[in-house]
């Protein structure tokens, strides 16, 4: 277990006593009132501004100046920031082949192309902060073929994009095999994708799957397009709160054949949202075949599908069967059509159709829509669903923290981007709300629709987000920041603790010693959570009615000492929502068990001091 507490001392010989670090021991000193160790933790994460740069950059900052050094300010202050993509005016007119290609930026590539083929093998693979575009990619192209395979798989906050992608193209195919597979965070963007095509068959197998978090939009997809056949299997497969996006998609097409295979299986809490798909399209059949089987709760909304289209075939197959039952909401489903039909076969529960087409060619086969399974009857009889959504030893009851249990420990990895705290001097001196994300747009060189605006404005949402009943809550971006805000909750006289390591992860432990912390007693803690921004930002909130422990954790071989852990037992759990993962896998609700889990990698709990 790390422990930060005060000190009189805490600062390297060698540090300039002007420095962010040196300023925040004697912050640390002034306003914590206690005299135990230094705060080693909270100093691994200041500033690693000198004294000079941090002078410097601060008066950038005060001048609203920063964005003319962002690239010196992001390597020096060690931020997370994505690089300028310079235009690139190469028009690769012959057949191309890339194999552990990386980081580009392809405007104007395979224009005008007659036949032929282009491949991206391995294309940005392991990558951390891989950024790619192609824009105006195979336009006008005439049986012009593209492959991407295995493209940015493994990258961690992924941001590739595609812009009039074969738009306008006759004939050929663009096929994507394990695409952004098993990326942390990932932004995927496709805008005029195979608009007013003529044939052009597009097939997506393997499409972010495994993926945590992140957002993939297709934006006027297919988009007057004449006979063209589209395929997505394997979409968004066993992926972690992920978001899609389908606007405009086959609106207006002709003739055209989309079929959704395995989509948005084994999911956790996805929302995908599908608008204007297939308006005013003629002859055109679409097929949802085991659409978000499996997956844990979610959303998924279509607006205005299929409206005004003639003759339209739409028919879901095994839609929305999930494992603990999310939402699903049809508006304007249909409407204006004329002649067509749906089909839905073995459709889910906590549906809603509004608008929709007339019954008479409307059918729907064992829809369960009246089906009252319970979450618990769901776990009695598959408790490998529970253990797909909810990592074993993620959550577990306060009887388990006792000496000799053996129990699993789950990835408590931090898989975020390495940052470090602003200096306070700079980060008040930058806008932080919604109402200026211009300005911070303007300050990372953060693009329309990309990656590091979505960054940017997820963080500024959940930090404007109304505190739940009784809690209290801040973002903060600073260390000195943190300290206040922990002060005004429990007073000077703290401690902060942060499990020591990873070590045990994925694997069986053995508790060893166990410590109450304020001898064990119910207590109140502040609890501080990475936040996704350029600089490292904590999402600080109370957490009344706990217990907190420090355990060592055993090698269940060895008996060694691998570990220190420190756990949060949270006594009240009436607030939470009744989807909570903990309640899946411990088999209850809220209200009726207490609910403990461990501190995660540079993640931090705060208490008052023994």
């Amino acid at each position: 277990m790390q422990v930060a507490t005060a000190s009189a001392g805490g600062k390297s010989v060698d540090e300039n006593p002007f420095s962010p670090k040196a300023y925040l021991t004697r912050y640390w000193n002034k306003e914590v009132r206690n005299d135990a160790v230094g705060p080693s933790f909270l100093l691994s994460k200041a500033s690693p501004l000198t004294a000079v740069q941090s002078a410097s950059f601060t008066k950038l900052a005060s001048q609203n100046a920063l964005q003319t050094k962002l690239p010196e300010f992001c390597s020096a202050a060690k931020l997370l920031c994505f690089p300028d993509l310079g235009q690139s005016l190469e028009k690769h007119e012959k057949d191309a082949s890339f194999t552990g290609y990386s980081g580009r930026n392809f405007t104007n590539y395979g224009t005008d192309r007659l036949a032929g083929a282009d491949s991206f093998k391995n294309y940005s693979l392991s990558e951390n902060l891989p950024i790619d575009s192609f824009r105006r990619y195979s336009r006008d192209s005439v049986n012009h073929k593209d492959k991407f395979n295995n493209y940015a798989a493994d990258g961690n906050v992924v941001d590739q994009s595609f812009n009039s992608y074969a738009a306008g193209a006759t004939s050929g195919t663009g096929d994507f095999k394990r695409y952004a597979d098993s990326t942390n965070v990932p932004n995927l963007r496709f805008t005029s994708y195979s608009d007013d095509s003529n044939g052009r068959a597009q097939s997506f197998t393997g499409y972010s799957e495994n993926a945590n978090a992140g957002q993939q939009s297709f934006t006027s997809y297919s988009k007057n397009g004449n006979g063209a056949p589209n395929a997505f299997t394997g979409y968004g497969t066993s992926s972690n709160v992920a978001g899609s996006d389908f606007t405009g998609y086959s609106q207006s097409g002709n003739a055209p054949n989309d079929t959704f295979t395995n989509y948005g299986n084994d999911e956790n809490n996805p929302t995908e949202r599908f608008k204007s798909y297939g308006d005013g399209g003629n002859g055109g059949s679409e097929k949802f075949s085991n659409y978000r089987d499996q997956a844990n709760v979610g959303e998924t909304s279509f607006q205005s599908y299929a409206k005004n289209s003639n003759s339209e075939k739409v028919n879901f197959v095994n839609y929305g069967q999930s494992f603990n039952n999310g939402s699903d909401s049809f508006t304007g489903y249909g409407k204006g059509s004329q002649g067509g039909s749906a089909g839905f076969k073995i459709y889910g529960v906590n549906n809603t159709f509004k608008d929709y087409k007339d019954k008479k060619t409307t059918k729907f086969t064992e829809y369960s829509a009246g089906e009252k399974s319970s979450l618990a009857s769901k776990m009695a009889a598959s408790g490998s669903l529970v253990k797909r959504w909810v990592e074993p030893g993620k959550f577990f009851r306060e009887s388990m923290i006792k000496k000799g249990t053996v129990m699993p420990f789950p990835d408590i990895k931090d898989k975020m981007p390495e940052r470090s705290f602003l200096p306070r001097t700079i980060s008040s001196k930058l806008p932080f709300a919604t109402a200026k994300v211009s300005e911070l747009k303007r300050i990372f060189h953060a693009e329309d629709n990309s990656t590091m605006e979505k960054i940017i404005t997820d963080a500024l949402q959940e930090c404007e987000r109304a505190p739940s009943k009784g809690e209290t809550k801040r973002c903060v971006g600073s260390a000195e920041d943190m300290i206040d805000f922990v002060t005004s909750v429990l007073g000077r006289n703290v401690v902060v603790r942060t499990t020591d390591n990873v070590n045990g992860a994925k694997g069986d432990v053995v508790v060893g010693a166990v410590k109450g912390i304020n001898g064990g007693k119910v207590t109140q803690s502040v609890s501080c959570h990475q936040s996704l921004f350029p600089y490292l930002l904590y999402y600080c909130h109370s957490v009344p009615t706990v217990r907190v422990y420090e355990a060592d954790l055993l090698d269940p071989t060895s008996k060694a000492k691998i570990n220190r852990g420190v756990a949060i037992c949270h006594l009240d759990t009436s607030a939470w929502s009744p989807t909570h993962g903990s309640f899946a896998a411990l088999g209850s609700g809220p209200g009726r068990i207490e609910v403990c889990h461990w501190i995660f990698q540079n993640d931090l709990t705060w208490t008052i001091a023994d």
